[in-house]
């Protein structure tokens, strides 16, 4: 039986949560804890996590200014690399990570906005195992990252080179919505509806909200990932 860890959660606005990966964490007996940034809540003892969970925003890393939690969110970020805890972003929180440990966040050539394909780099990859080389994923950035020192790439797409990266098996970036559910991408269509301006990677919200179909797949290499990633 695998041991039982304490699982905590940087959440940065109420509509991007942690979906399909909840049920995950519930269904191995998991313990599960937040902070969350938008009603001021503050961070924890890292003595006390074992995995940390870094959620998606519509802000940037370099939103300082406007988020006054940002500079010590990074640097918990980086503190709970430093003691080899597991660490896992997804969109923002994978910028974040890439940022803490030197890499550069920038305007994507291209906003990508809905489901769109990647590409898996290294399908030989011990966590890419029984991953399509070529999957529709859901996607909702603006910026990008570059693959920090030491990592290595797991996914591209035709709109933007660097998707995921992992770093010695403990660090782990994803750029688009593995853990996405019916109800958290409503709910994104709906927080964020007025970027929905179709263009080349962005898609209306009634073709968003019609591609049902990617999301078991998704959801379970989402819990794949999070296996390797926990496993003894």
């Amino acid at each position: 039986m695998s041991k039982k860890l304490n699982i905590h959660c940087l959440q940065h606005v109420s509509f991007e949560g942690l979906g399909a990966m909840e049920e995950w964490i519930s269904k191995n007996n998991h313990n599960l804890t937040y902070t969350r940034f938008y009603n001021n809540e503050t961070l924890p003892d890292l003595s006390d996590i074992d995995v940390l969970i870094v959620m998606g925003g519509p802000m940037s890393v370099h939103d300082e200014a406007d988020f006054h939690w940002l500079k010590k969110e990074k640097e918990f970020i980086k503190k709970a690399i430093d003691l080899q805890k597991k660490v896992i972003g997804i969109c923002l929180g994978a910028q974040l990570i890439s940022n803490v440990l030197g890499g550069e966040i920038s305007n994507n050539k291209d906003k990508e906005i809905g489901w769109f394909p990647i590409q898996a780099t290294d399908t030989k990859l011990p966590i890419l195992k029984n991953v399509p080389e070529v999957l529709n994923v859901f996607h909702w950035h603006g910026e990008t990252f570059t693959i920090p020192e030491n990592a290595v790439r797991l996914f591209q797409s035709e709109g933007c080179e660097n998707q995921g990266f992992l770093l010695n098996n403990q660090v782990l970036g994803l750029q688009f919505h593995f853990e996405v559910t019916e109800e958290t991408m409503r709910n994104m269509v709906l927080e964020g509806k007025d970027e929905l301006i179709e263009n080349k990677y962005i898609q209306s919200a009634e073709t968003i909200l019609n591609q049902t179909e990617f999301i078991k797949q998704n959801n379970q290499i989402m819990a794949q990932f999070l296996d390797f990633m926990t496993g003894d």
